[in-house]
């Protein structure tokens, strides 16, 4: 190694490492939450082990055109390895209480929403909700998802097609677009 080159050690350039946490965490750490299924302490774990990896190799991280989206490729790599390491737990099926939400005001019908889609996120299998937080939310393409998930554009495609038809059965679209459906073809 070269005197001109900095070296890839811990405590090299700490100022820029914190620079970099206080302008990425907001959104890296919400890209966390979505991937642990809405859990803030798990995101907060997945967060804090992506920056701790980040950290180790800043050095040559730092040299990189766009460190953040590194940082969010080890968020992405730490989620599968937690996916790999814990067993994995029964689904249970989503219970929506509570009032219609069409008949609530306009504010409490979009918390009501985010929370139905949060809570689906939340029951989907981890590799489905995994390509739909990066597809849809990072608004990753097909390729940069399979890439950052270690898969085919195929698998992305289909993941994402039974991720989105898994949550529209669960929030009751598929199950009101089926049942006018059975209705229309049952008068004859």
């Amino acid at each position: 190694m070269s005197e001109a080159e900095p070296p890839d050690v811990i405590g090299f350039d700490d100022s820029s490492f914190e620079d970099f946490v206080a302008g990425s965490s907001a959104r890296l750490f919400t890209t966390a939450k979505l991937l642990a299924g809405g859990h803030r302490a798990e995101a907060e774990d997945l967060l804090q082990g992506a920056y701790e990896r980040a950290y180790r190799h800043w050095g040559r991280i730092s040299r990189r055109t766009d460190p953040e989206r590194y940082v969010r490729q080890i968020l992405v790599n730490a989620s599968v390895d937690r996916w790999r390491r814990l067993r994995r737990r029964p689904e249970a099926p989503l219970v929506v209480t509570g009032a219609d939400p069409a008949a609530t005001a306009d504010t409490a019908s979009a918390v009501a929403d985010r929370d139905l889609l949060l809570r689906g996120l939340a029951a989907l299998p981890p590799r489905q909700r995994a390509v739909l937080v990066l597809r849809y939310y990072e608004d990753l393409s097909e390729a940069q998802t399979a890439t950052a998930l270690g898969c085919s554009v195929g698998t992305v495609k289909s993941q994402a097609a039974r991720g989105l038809a898994r949550l529209r059965e669960m929030s009751g679209e598929a199950g009101d677009r089926d049942s006018g459906t059975r209705e229309d073809t049952g008068a004859s």
